[in-house]
């Protein structure tokens, strides 16, 4: 197992690459447009792609239908394995319980009959039959 490595002080962590690095985004790109969106949050406060990241800095990631509360651990630039990844930030107790409730929510949910792709013949009749009774 390899281990996360503290570089010299000169070299500065952007948030989206950390956040690249760290595995919550697939690409750097998608990183800095979710934090454009104002879906990430450094210290409670909105901030750019380029902002400066420190060890001890509390994330709070909005994905999709999750939250993460996350505190930084370590910095890194360079995107490694998962193992590396983990080792880079800890979630808060109570931000791993409720992705644990809204992921349950979601298994229980039923999902629409139309997310298989295109409707089918008999799909497109049932979609008429349900707006003629609307």
């Amino acid at each position: 197992m390899q281990k996360v490595n503290q570089t010299d002080t000169l070299e500065k962590f952007r948030l989206d690459k950390w956040l690249f690095a760290a595995r919550f985004f697939k690409t750097r790109s998608l990183a800095a447009e979710a934090i454009e969106r104002g879906r990430i949050h450094l210290n409670g406060a909105r901030v750019k792609p380029a902002k400066t990241l420190a060890v001890g800095d509390m994330l709070i990631i909005q994905i999709g239908n999750y939250k993460y509360e996350i505190k930084v651990l370590a910095l890194s630039n360079k995107r490694g394995s998962a193992v590396i990844a983990q080792q880079l930030y800890s979630e808060t107790e109570a931000s791993l319980q409720q992705r644990e409730i809204i992921a349950e929510r979601l298994k229980v949910q039923p999902s629409p009959f139309y997310v298989r792709g295109r409707p089918t013949k008999r799909d497109r009749r049932k979609i008429m039959r349900l707006k003629d009774h609307l």
